[in-house]
């Protein structure tokens, strides 16, 4: 099992786990290592430690409750493993900028006036592409969140074929990571894929070759899942120009991303890069095409 397996199957746990107490030796031997060895390696992929990970989703779930239930503040924080109200509204105030009272009645007021607006189906940055992204829809949820206060999404709308797809998608210029081996990672939830979902990044030369390309074909995500961590690893060779990346929903279902990041990887990251031609030969062959298979 691969690292990022591992990491996957840690953060699954956790994420239904956390109503819960959670102790680090509970989570590394969810994870089969040692409580330093995970933390490490939690550490390098994710970003953050465990335990601020573990606080961060049950943040992010407190704030989301604060706006759309009508649970006391409270009930809110005791659900999320605070000790008290007073507790919960400092630890709050630090991330949010705002008490949990305040945060609800201010941003309640923000989302509606949002949500009314068509604009909110235009997602600064990003495009929607594919073979049939009319039958398709992004936009931002103010909702379901991984951290923060929005994640990035792709649904299905009027899909007529299991082979259609849609990409929420950005380019950017390979200038700067030239030479370098990258790593694209995010948090995705799925509900309902029926085909294939995935993160995805390509890099391309001036004249449209692809050099590098993942698009998880080798490990995709189906059906309804939680918030969990992927990545896609690959070199940027010295021809290239162009840089692309998203979230791909195949066929029916909907697509959540957050939490978003680039970062310069080592050697001792394994490249996840597909190979997309087979070798050259030397002279063409079976011309005639009575050649027999071996």
């Amino acid at each position: 099992m691969s690292h990022e397996q591992i990491i996957q199957k840690t953060i699954e746990w956790i994420e239904s786990h956390l109503h819960e107490q959670m102790s680090a030796e509970d989570i590394a031997h969810v994870a089969g290592f040692s409580k330093y060895h995970f933390h490490r390696i939690f550490q390098s992929a994710v970003g953050m430690s465990v335990t601020s990970y573990i606080q961060r989703r049950r943040f992010a779930n407190a704030a989301a409750a604060l706006l759309h239930t009508d649970h006391r503040i409270l009930d809110i924080a005791l659900l999320y493993q605070f000790e008290s109200q007073e507790a919960f509204t400092r630890a709050f105030k630090k991330i949010y900028h705002l008490p949990p009272g305040k945060y609800r009645k201010i941003m309640k007021s923000i989302i509606s006036k949002k949500e009314e607006s068509w604009m909110e189906k235009t997602v600064k940055g990003w495009v929607l592409s594919g073979s049939h992204p009319f039958h398709y829809e992004m936009g931002v949820d103010h909702k379901n969140v991984h951290q923060g206060k929005a994640s990035g999404y792709v649904k299905s709308k009027t899909v007529q074929d299991a082979g259609e797809f849609a990409t929420m998608m950005q380019q950017f210029k390979a200038g700067r990571y030239i030479g370098k081996r990258i790593r694209l990672s995010g948090f995705i939830q799925t509900k309902q894929v029926q085909q294939f979902s995935s993160l995805w990044m390509r890099v391309d030369s001036a004249a449209g070759d692809i050099l590098q390309f993942d698009n998880m074909s080798n490990r995709p995500i189906t059906g309804t899942t939680n918030w969990n961590y992927y990545s896609v690893v690959l070199d940027v060779p010295e021809n290239s120009a162009v840089i692309s990346f998203g979230v791909l929903l195949s066929g029916p279902g909907q697509i959540w991303i957050d939490q978003v990041s680039f970062e310069e990887v080592d050697e001792h990251v394994p490249s996840t890069n597909m190979e997309m031609a087979s070798e050259l030969l030397e002279e063409p062959v079976n011309l005639s095409f009575e050649e027999e298979m071996e």
